[in-house]
């Protein structure tokens, strides 16, 4: 069982990288993709590996509502059901590989999976070409790894993408999409991280209490942003920043 978070136990630096973390997953939520790994890798450098991971699901949740309630009329649905009983079994996985590892070695998994993911999305944008196979297996391989990674460390973006990718959706679909298929699966995820991992309990949500305008003003900032930056910079910037983090995390 891992140790319990405190609220009054948490140092100004914990507070400080937990509402920068929560802010930018205010920014993944609202469309600003690649920017979920520096969020989570910041959490974890906060609060631990494993009870980063806890933490964070309930945020999550929130984020993935308002992104339903915005883009929720350009959702593909039988996208949806082809991918999510694969990411059913590898969180399933995920759970049952995860319960009992030592912190450290969660620590490590994690700080591998971050890195993994980073390594991933960089190579996609690198490409020349963006054709990945739509087979079935290609589909069920790519979504048992994004419920694997996102019930260990909340990290599905990399692998979800690339599917929806291949899917050839357009840019709204694509968000709908994905903010429906994340609402389920982060719900749930959050009674084997309350009952089985035990990483979420009242202390958990008192502390999200304190991110929740964070994670809003990341919602709201993302919004203006997609329209104002240049998206391809800003994403090697934050995947430089998240391969950065994951070496600290693992230095800590």
């Amino acid at each position: 069982m891992p140790a319990a978070l405190s609220f009054a136990e948490l140092s100004l630096t914990a507070w400080l990288l937990a509402l920068g973390a929560a802010f930018i997953q205010g920014l993944s939520k609202s469309g600003i993709k690649g920017t979920a790994v520096l969020s989570v890798t910041l959490m974890a450098l906060a609060l631990g590996a494993r009870q980063s991971t806890g933490l964070l699901v309930p945020l999550l949740v929130f984020g993935d509502i308002f992104a339903v309630v915005y883009y929720h009329r350009h959702a593909q649905w039988r996208y949806i059901w082809k991918f999510l009983p694969w990411m059913i079994l590898g969180i399933l996985i995920g759970v049952w590989t995860g319960k009992d590892l030592p912190e450290s070695v969660f620590k490590w998994a994690m700080a591998g999976i971050i890195l993994i993911s980073v390594a991933m999305m960089a190579w996609w944008d690198l490409r020349k070409s963006q054709r990945v196979p739509g087979h079935w297996a290609f589909a069920g391989f790519v979504g048992t790894l994004a419920g694997f990674t996102t019930m260990v460390g909340n990290l599905a973006g990399a692998f979800s993408n690339i599917y929806f990718l291949a899917m050839r959706l357009p840019k709204n679909a694509f968000i709908g999409t994905a903010a429906w298929l994340f609402l389920i699966i982060n719900v749930f995820k959050l009674p084997f991280h309350i009952f089985v991992w035990e990483t979420i309990d009242l202390e958990v949500l008192h502390i999200n209490l304190y991110l929740l305008p964070a994670l809003l003003l990341g919602l709201l900032t993302g919004i203006w942003l997609v329209r104002c930056i240049r998206e391809q910079f800003f994403r090697r910037l934050i995947l430089v920043l998240t391969a950065l983090g994951a070496v600290l995390m693992l230095l800590r």
